[in-house]
């Protein structure tokens, strides 16, 4: 039990980190319509150039733990989700062949571009409809290849949503790293995804709870509510503070152009903790438990070293990306 805990909090930590780092370059691509004045566009890829393939490091990192530490929940989510997996993966390959080709053409870069663009929106709606149909629940066997179960309205509504959500990081990641005309773009698209974002959040949740009586029950039943109630209010409260950082540079005023960004990945971090507190401990709804799906323990003891290696490598390598290449920004950006 204190292994199999141990190894969910490990998966629930890569897939936030994974989320937050990569979400905000998958928005950029979202967001590369919005930007086509000369230079914005060249701008965009390099603010990201030096991290975007280290993000997906978390990516490999929670496959890695799901496949070991919950071999059963890996083969069951694997084989009923494999169509939208498999397309997610196409088109993240997509988007990294453009990104390294995209530099190196000339008469060819407005096909690198849209392919770039259409593989990053393809890659965050595919993550959103997978999200949104494990909390809707998964068939007990179901041919994946034979069946669409994972296309349902809601699905497809929490696919745009986690698409929002992307471009809402990327927005405020850009507010961060730019100046000029680009920052004033992206205070403005900013302020209507966070409002595009907590709309989605707040049908996404009512939807969830109208539709899962298991969630219903955890959030309403006895004096549950009020304990849980400070995750929607400071929810509210961290949005307005974003869209009060936005909304200043318009005015004039005084701004912190780094706090929309982790208001934003706040947001983030909030959304998760409620999509924890409605399913736990199941990591396939209404199937499987985490301590169902675990591995023996001999094999979770023998994890564990790798584990306590690679999780602060990881997190070390990552956080001096940020910090090494923080002012490179500033070499390319005056002027846009």
């Amino acid at each position: 039990m204190d292994l199999a805990l141990f190894y969910f909090l490990v998966l629930g930590f890569a897939i936030f980190m994974y989320v937050l780092l990569d979400g905000f370059d998958l928005g950029i691509g979202i967001l590369y319509p919005w930007f086509n004045q000369e230079g914005e566009r060249d701008h965009l890829m390099r603010s990201i150039s030096h991290v975007w393939d280290g993000n997906e490091t978390w990516l490999v990192f929670g496959g890695v733990v799901l496949f070991a530490a919950f071999p059963a929940a890996y083969a069951g989510i694997t084989s009923t989700f494999y169509l939208p997996i498999m397309l997610m993966l196409f088109a993240l390959i997509f988007r990294g062949v453009a990104f390294e080709y995209r530099f190196k053409s000339d008469t060819s870069r407005p096909y690198w571009d849209f392919a770039f663009s259409a593989g990053s929106a393809i890659a965050a709606f595919c993550q959103g409809m997978l999200l949104g149909s494990i909390v809707q629940g998964v068939p007990v066997g179901v041919d994946s290849l034979s069946s669409l179960h994972w296309l349902t309205p809601f699905s497809i509504l929490t696919g745009f949503a986690v698409m929002a959500g992307y471009a809402l990081l990327a927005a405020c990641y850009l507010f961060m790293k730019s100046r000029g005309r680009i920052q004033d773009h992206a205070a403005k698209l900013g302020k209507r995804l966070l409002l595009i974002t907590i709309l989605a959040m707040v049908i996404v949740s009512l939807w969830t709870v109208a539709n899962q009586v298991d969630i219903r029950q955890r959030w309403f039943s006895g004096l549950n509510f009020l304990w849980l109630s400070p995750l929607p209010i400071i929810t509210l409260v961290v949005a307005v503070l974003a869209w009060r950082d936005l909304n200043s540079h318009a005015t004039g005023t005084v701004h912190h152009e780094g706090r929309p960004f982790w208001y934003a990945a706040t947001l983030f971090l909030l959304g998760f903790a409620g999509l924890v507190v409605g399913l736990f401990p199941y990591l396939i709804p209404r199937q499987l438990t985490f301590m169902e799906a675990a591995s023996p323990d001999s094999s979770l003891l023998f994890l564990l070293p790798g584990i306590c290696i690679f999780v602060p490598l990881i997190c070390a390598y990552t956080l001096w990306g940020y910090r090494v290449f923080a002012g490179k920004v500033e070499d390319y950006q005056e002027g846009y």
